[in-house]
Parts: C-alpha cells; structure tokens; sequence
C-alpha cells in the first residue's frame, strides 16, 4: 500500500509541475497560483507519512490555503 501511494504522490507531484509550467507559460496567474499551492500541499502530504519526493525550496513555501 505504501508504494501504491508513493507512485501516485510522485504521479500527481509531475502532473501539478506540467500544469504549473503551462500556466506560466499562457500567463494563468491564477492557474500558477493554484498549482503552486498544490506541488507544495503534496510535498507536505508525502513528508506527514515520512515520503520523500524530490523538490525545490520554493515548492514547500507557498502559504496554506
């Protein structure tokens, strides 16, 4: 069950990077806010159950809703 769950934060973590990087590209400001501020609550979410995923300082910084 562990792995299960370490592939899909890994899964969903790329997936909110590939969103993050095509809102900034169409100049989304509000599309770059909202997946900026789910890369850092799944980097949070992977550290509460003792994951680590690869990441940025800046990923873990974005303010809880």
């Amino acid at each position: 069950m562990t792995a299960m769950f370490d592939q899909e934060l890994r899964e969903q973590l790329a997936r909110a990077r590939e969103e993050l990087a095509a809102a900034r590209a169409e100049g989304d400001a509000d599309g770059v806010q909202a997946y900026e501020g789910r890369i850092a609550a799944l980097v949070r979410l992977a550290a509460q159950h003792g994951i680590t995923l690869p990441h940025e300082p800046r990923e873990q910084e974005h303010p809880l809703p």
